[in-house]
């Protein structure tokens, strides 16, 4: 059975602190626009009618989207780390060589003693 290493990915890592708030600022920063666009024209278009209420209406609720998208950040769910290098099974062992009983192996035998007892 192959044994699963749980080895983070570059494809699986969530995005740097840095970089998801720059893009939250960036998403408040667009949405505070459209904001301030609408309510210009809501402001300086002539003649009013129903479209004055539109410009109007997204002026006043523009700023509380920007907030909530602003402070939702991202999506926190976790992810499993996903491998892109294919792990690959190891080789067999080789076959190990049994030594024939009647044979006596080459053994080197060394008797140690103090400097003193010899």
């Amino acid at each position: 059975m192959k044994n699963k290493r749980l080895v983070p990915a570059v494809t699986s890592l969530p995005q740097a602190p840095q970089v998801e708030a720059d893009h939250r600022v960036r998403r408040y920063a667009i949405t505070m626009t459209i904001r301030i666009v609408c309510f210009a024209l809501m402001m300086f278009v002539q003649p009013y009618g129903w479209y004055t209420w539109v410009f109007a209406l997204a002026a006043a609720v523009l700023p509380y989207i920007a907030v909530v998208f602003a402070n939702a950040g991202s999506d926190s769910t976790e992810t499993t780390a996903e491998s892109p290098v294919q792990e690959l099974e190891a080789p067999a062992p080789p076959p190990t060589v049994v030594e024939e009983a009647g044979s006596d192996p080459f053994v080197i035998t060394i008797h140690e003693s103090r400097k003193g007892d010899a």
